[in-house]
């Protein structure tokens, strides 16, 4: 028994890691499904005739990039918070599991509407024809379900979440009535050299 008590305190750093790297791994995966091409559209230019435009996810839908940085945000916070926080970071990356699969379902619904901006910049016409999409925007809206999945187990996730590093706090002794040790055996130096006697 006094083996297994020595032990739970570890436990909660290596577990807040695990979903840590889970959260920055989302955000890196709703990174690189906005980089290939999710709307392909023509248009016509009156100098170049029939122009053909590519669009990716970060042009097409620029919420999913921002919900990627979301979720980076949101991973360095974890890192840091406790129970309640953890808490909140759930909420936050659900909402940008959401952003994602929403960006990625108007894109599906409607690629015209994607790609349009685009063909306006090509050939000075507003308006796109015989526009289609890739398998991005689906992968977006898998992406985003997936996130929110995340969410919803990091908010249901057990342990002792107000455990975090004290690395970067100053001791502080029990028997000193929350003060510091250090500065309580300066204080007793001074007065043994008041009385007359070396404290080394």
């Amino acid at each position: 028994m006094t083996g297994a008590a020595a032990h739970p305190g570890p436990v909660a750093p290596a577990r807040r890691g695990r979903w840590v790297l889970a959260l920055l791994l989302a955000a890196g995966v709703v990174g690189l499904v906005t980089v290939p091409t999710w709307v392909t559209g023509s248009g016509t230019s009156v100098l170049d005739g029939a122009v053909t435009v590519t669009v990716d996810g970060a042009a097409a839908a620029p919420q999913a990039p921002a919900a990627a940085l979301v979720l980076l945000a949101a991973a360095g916070a974890l890192a840091l918070v406790g129970r309640a926080g953890r808490w909140v970071v759930a909420a936050v990356s659900a909402g940008a599991g959401v952003l994602v699969l929403a960006a990625g379902a108007a894109v599906l619904a409607d690629p015209s509407g994607a790609v349009s901006g685009a063909v306006a910049d090509a050939t000075g016409v507003t308006g796109a024809s015989g526009a289609t999409t890739t398998a991005g925007p689906a992968a977006a809206v898998v992406v985003g379900v997936l996130v929110v999945l995340l969410a919803v187990a990091l908010a249901r996730a057990p342990g002792a979440w107000d455990h975090r590093s004290r690395r970067h706090e100053r001791p502080v002794g029990p028997d000193t009535g929350g003060t510091d040790p250090g500065a309580a055996d300066e204080r007793a130096d001074w007065d043994a050299l008041t009385r007359g006697d070396d404290p080394s």
